[in-house]
């Protein structure tokens, strides 16, 4: 199986913003083309948009299911959909960011059919987690970040993932995972705080 993140990048939905106008549009152009390109069944397209996707798009995966083997596996499942779903791609806004939001809720589901969101609220005792404090974990590079996202139980790991990197608002956590706000919030608070632990003891 081809192997992927050598070179990582955080690519949150606030990258995307973040880049430079003209070449987000070349590159989103470039993907449109090659969607376009696939529809038509073309097999090459098919391969390149693969190549140009995934080492984009593993890093994604990784941070949400925390091991490389699983990553893979999640890489794999939303190529699957998302080449059963290109139709649904409008041409409009950004072909990545249309594409990442696949990955990210084909990780969500794998999430919610193990449970392994239900399994973090048991763990905060074990964990010693505390409801006060702040992490510096927004100033760490992010190899050493995504290594200590890596050990946060799931549910910690998701919401960490999805309010931090990705930037939803505790609103739309709320809705995709189906958990309260107000869960989100706590969610993410110990995730900072067990983050903050492991940050001092290394």
């Amino acid at each position: 199986m081809q192997r992927f993140g050598k070179k990582q990048h955080l690519n949150s939905r606030r990258d995307l913003k973040n880049q430079p106008g003209g070449r987000e549009e070349d590159f989103n152009s470039s993907l449109r083309d090659l969607a376009e390109a696939c529809k038509r069944g073309d097999r090459s397209a098919q391969r390149n948009l693969f190549d140009t996707l995934a080492p984009k798009m593993f890093p994604v995966c990784l941070r949400y299911m925390g091991d490389r083997e699983t990553a893979e596996d999640i890489l794999q499942e939303g190529f699957v959909t998302l080449f059963t779903r290109l139709d649904s791609y409008s041409g409009e806004g950004s072909f990545e960011g249309w594409a990442r939001k696949i990955f990210v809720n084909t990780a969500l589901m794998s999430l919610r059919r193990t449970d392994a969101l239900k399994l973090s609220d048991s763990l905060e005792t074990a964990w010693g987690v505390g409801s006060e404090g702040d992490s510096p974990v927004r100033a760490m590079g992010y190899k050493e970040l995504l290594e200590l996202i890596s050990q946060l139980p799931a549910g910690f790991r998701t919401v960490f993932n999805l309010h931090v990197i990705e930037g939803y608002s505790h609103k739309e956590i709320s809705k995709m995972l189906g958990i309260s706000e107000a869960t989100s919030r706590s969610q993410l608070q110990r995730a900072r705080m067990l983050l903050q632990k492991r940050i001092k003891s290394s």
